[in-house]
């Protein structure tokens, strides 16, 4: 991982520093690199002082910085380079999202044509992405500054998106396998307006295409030994007292009116259209006045955050605003709330849905968002649903979506039963571990027919 502003070294153990890696023309100023222990995974931490020292991974308050293509080529570079330096020999290099979709690239253009017995030339390519919206998508001048091929450019299989080089694709394109965040958006990328413009990509790779959804940590998400709330409670409980204590707690921490028969919704995620605050805003101030109380967690641009402060001020115990990402009050949340509010379009993970049904808070997300293998709707599943779905994606469907929850929770009996039917799903790593290791086993299957191919 790079040194970035967010990395505290005081935090790995041993660390210690190994070498420097150069990667040629990106930079004068060579990489170095040290390794250590953070809790039990190996860390090799690349250090850069331009690129990455006292520098946030991706940019700042004024956007994405304009040089991170520069940066993650560089840092695409580096890794590759160190595995003699390491004396890493892996079977598999898993790689995630665009920041590491050159490793793929350079590992083709630097190592497999130039020799194949090299390590890195020795192993296969996995690669996964959480969020297909963010590409990593650069002007095309920049081809000859990170040695791409003008080839690979113009190629359908090459690195050309909409005229620009795009970090995403070129990791999608020169991988053996590619992971989407859960088997159902590994499907729904394929289709027409689905993909982000990479449908074509995915259809022509859907025989290397597959979809695991990532697993939860029940040590650090779990209500019956969650440290940060007062009144610890699980799916063996029988009336869920100890929850209903951690919503009166909850309301009364944070000014709120303390009825019982409230539903408290809470909101934890970025505050801009990404994170489906547009939608939001548009109805917030009559989710208030149906009753609902809010409790909203996290960051987002000023504007956006001053009309939250103004909404917060109009209706005085009936909604607050929690700026920035705070663990312990995210827990509070958590277990206090009633329903987890999820309006993006799009969910990159199901994490905070997973994590909301462990604590017996009930997801409210759209009905098309990628959550659909997580969240079994309450319209469609009278059964067994385990949340709520809203369609359309609108401010109207939100709030039909609302109504609905509403709805079903004046009836405490059947309430009760959709907590804890939520709380017994299981979205452990178990499951989640046993396919990543069949993903791996399959491309070392991939890699040794390629080579076997080449003879």
């Amino acid at each position: 991982m790079p040194h970035t502003v967010d990395v505290d070294p005081n935090e790995i153990e041993n660390l210690t520093e190994v070498g420097t890696v150069d990667v040629g023309s990106l930079s004068s100023t060579p990489f170095t690199v040290s390794t250590g222990t953070y809790r039990t995974i190996p860390i090799a931490l690349f250090q850069h002082p331009q690129l990455f020292s006292g520098r946030n991974p991706y940019g700042n308050e004024n956007g994405p910085y304009p040089d991170n293509w520069r940066r993650y080529a560089a840092f695409a570079k580096a890794v590759l380079a160190s595995f003699e330096l390491l004396d890493y020999k892996p079977s598999v290099i898993h790689c995630m999202d665009w920041t590491a979709g050159l490793v793929p690239l350079y590992r083709h253009i630097d190592y497999v044509s130039k020799d194949p017995d090299h390590p890195v030339s020795k192993a296969g390519v996995f690669f996964s992405f959480q969020n297909i919206a963010m590409q990593g998508s650069f002007e095309r001048h920049i081809l000859p500054d990170i040695g791409v091929p003008v080839e690979l450019f113009k190629s359908v299989e090459g690195v050309e998106h909409d005229g620009r080089i795009n970090f995403l694709k070129a990791g999608l394109e020169f991988s053996h396998l590619i992971s989407a965040p859960s088997p159902l958006q590994a499907e729904r990328i394929q289709q027409i307006d689905r993909g982000y413009g990479l449908e074509n990509t995915f259809k022509r790779r859907a025989k290397d295409l597959i979809g695991i959804s990532n697993g939860i940590n029940y040590l650090a998400w779990d209500p019956a030994t969650d440290p940060c709330l007062s009144y610890q409670y699980s799916a063996n409980d029988k009336d869920l007292s100890s929850k209903r204590n951690c919503k009166r707690t909850l309301q009364k921490d944070l000014s709120l009116d303390t009825g019982a028969r409230t539903l408290l919704a809470g909101v934890i995620g970025r505050l801009d259209a990404d994170g489906g605050y547009d939608l939001l805003a548009e109805v917030m101030t009559h989710v208030l006045e149906r009753n609902v109380e809010l409790v909203i967690m996290g960051s987002g641009q000023p504007e956006i955050l001053e009309r939250i402060r103004t909404i917060e001020a109009t209706f005085t115990g009936r909604c607050r605003l929690i700026e920035n990402y705070d663990t312990k009050t995210a827990h509070q949340i958590m277990a206090g709330s009633d329903i987890l509010l999820l309006p993006p379009h799009h969910n990159p993970t199901h994490a905070l849905s997973a994590v909301a049904m462990r604590y017996g808070t009930v997801p409210l997300v759209y009905a098309h968002s990628g959550l659909e293998d997580t969240v079994s709707s309450y319209s469609t599943n009278k059964k067994n649903p385990t949340g709520f779905t809203f369609s359309p994606y609108s401010g109207e469907g939100l709030l039909a979506g609302l109504d609905e929850v509403r709805d079903a929770w004046k009836d405490t009996v059947a309430w009760k039963d959709l907590a804890f039917r939520c709380m017994q799903q299981d979205f452990s790593w178990e499951e989640t571990s046993s396919q990543y290791l069949k993903a791996y086993r399959k491309v070392t299957r991939k890699l040794k027919q390629e080579r076997e191919e080449k003879k």
